[in-house]
């Protein structure tokens, strides 16, 4: 295997051969139904042909590519099932491992970065590479204090890579979409690009993950790897060990699901709440579910591990209170307060006057979890909420697309339905409602939202921290 593909033609001729061998695929189908078999064997044979050249390709570039096709994975569950069936194997081979770097290309840049006797740093160094992602891969180690440490090292030539293809991807957005039905490929492919500096820069990263670790450090749900050291294209974390999310949707018990669950939903609310950063690279290979020594529970004692932050969202105040405020108007059934609320915030044109009661006819479903004081997410329940919101009859598709999604908003919106894609393969029951209530502002308590003047209740299991700052933050 040869280093990341550098060359702009390269990696461009490979993307763009994509159509070509849908088009031929889709050739050979129809020759296959003149010459007989049934259309249904046929349209699958069809999706898992062309789902395995798809991330075949995505998962050789690395680059944006490979970070396209780990951003799709996690609304794998969104998919019918004939489509989604062919697609799942190849989706979360991308959530853990993608094709290694040469081991003389990793010393090569351990060896710039770290200095030539960069081996004099570690005990230990497998070559071998634990993890393989979309900028970079992550080697096992030991320090030389005798700690267990990962050992990220990102790709030669990542920056350029993941710029020509989210470049090149996003002229063939119109191509891909329909392979992926109910996911908007063409914005998913400009936020991605958005996000691109801050991804490449390993400083940033370890600043906020220090951050993290320093919060939730001896925390009894969650566990974030402290940083060991920085450098420039190399970040070396504490070792984590645990079961990957990816396995426990594949195989994990109902308490392993639900566990899992519950504290990924809690890290949603809570992680931005108490650090100001909302962690927003939800996909299941940035998750480990830590038994410990309680492998076989209580389900209590396990905890959630997190890791990589190269991509946050920066919200000092939290999540924007208007959330919460409405949120909690929608569940008071006050459709026009919501409207109202709405059109301040730019999600509905300020020319625009839209029914109330169809407004909520199209926001409840989607804020049914909120609804009830626990719930089982499915595979079925996303498909029914995906496939209403692109059926092009109904009422609820043509509403949506009268609907504005302000740029503020928008990492808040991807990563909480990547969130919820994911609840959705872990099959998981949550008490969703419980965090949404201590955790986001606006919600308990919405009375004085419309003023501004919006009082937010410390939740009782808040840091001292926590409620001090709301304390001075009401009081003002």
């Amino acid at each position: 295997m040869s280093d990341l593909p550098r060359k702009a033609v390269t990696r461009t001729a490979k993307l763009a051969a994509l159509p070509l061998g849908f088009a031929g695929r889709a050739t050979w189908g129809l020759g296959k139904r003149i010459g007989g078999r049934p259309a249904e064997i046929v349209a699958r044979e069809l999706q898992q042909r062309t789902a395995e050249q798809l991330f075949k390709v995505l998962g050789e570039l690395k680059g944006g590519a490979m970070k396209l096709g780990q951003a799709m994975s996690v609304f794998e569950s969104a998919l019918p099932e004939e489509i989604a069936k062919p697609y799942r194997a190849a989706l979360t081979k991308l959530q853990e491992a993608a094709p290694p770097m040469p081991t003389r290309s990793v010393h090569a840049a351990l060896a710039s970065r770290l200095g030539d006797d960069w081996r004099d740093l570690f005990l230990e160094f497998d070559d071998k590479p634990a993890a393989a992602a979309s900028i970079g891969q992550v080697h096992r180690a030991t320090w030389h204090d005798g700690r267990c440490v990962a050992v990220k090292v990102q790709y030669p030539g990542a920056g350029e890579a993941l710029l020509s293809d989210l470049t090149q991807l996003g002229r063939l957005s119109r191509l891909l979409g329909p392979l992926v039905p109910g996911i908007e490929v063409k914005p998913l492919i400009a936020e991605l690009r958005d996000r691109v500096s801050e991804e490449l820069d390993y400083e940033l990263e370890a600043q906020a993950q220090r951050t993290y670790a320093e919060e939730f450090e001896g925390d009894p749900d969650f566990t974030v790897p402290g940083v060991v050291h920085q450098s420039d294209q190399v970040l070396i974390t504490e070792w984590m060990e645990g079961i990957p999310l990816s396995e426990v949707i594949a195989n994990g018990t109902r308490e392993q699901r639900d566990r899992a669950g519950q504290l990924l939903t809690l890290f949603l609310f809570s992680g931005v709440a108490r650090t100001g950063l909302l962690h927003a690279d939800p996909h299941p290979g940035n998750f480990r579910l830590v038994v410990g020594d309680a492998e076989d529970g209580p389900p209590e004692l396990w905890k959630l591990g997190v890791m990589d932050f190269g991509t946050v969202d920066r919200l000092p105040d939290g999540l924007p209170p208007h959330i919460g405020v409405t949120l909690r108007m929608l569940l008071d059934g006050e459709g026009d307060e919501v409207q109202e609320l709405l059109r301040e915030q730019g999600f509905i044109k300020p020319d625009l006057q839209l029914d109330s009661e169809a407004l909520m006819d199209y926001l409840l479903p989607i804020i049914e979890p909120a609804q009830q004081e626990e719930f089982t997410f499915t595979r079925e329940w996303i498909r029914g909420q995906a496939a209403t919101l692109a059926d092009r009859r109904s009422p609820a598709y043509d509403l949506g697309r009268q609907l504005n999604l302000p740029p503020s908003y928008l990492l808040i919106h991807r990563v909480s339905m990547s969130t919820i894609g994911v609840l959705s393969q872990l099959g998981a029951t949550v008490r969703m409602r419980d965090e949404i209530e201590a955790w986001v502002p606006g919600f308990a308590v919405a009375d004085e939202a419309a003023t501004g003047e919006l009082a937010v209740p410390a939740p009782e299991d808040a840091p001292a921290a926590l409620e001090h700052d709301v304390a001075e933050e009401t009081s003002a």
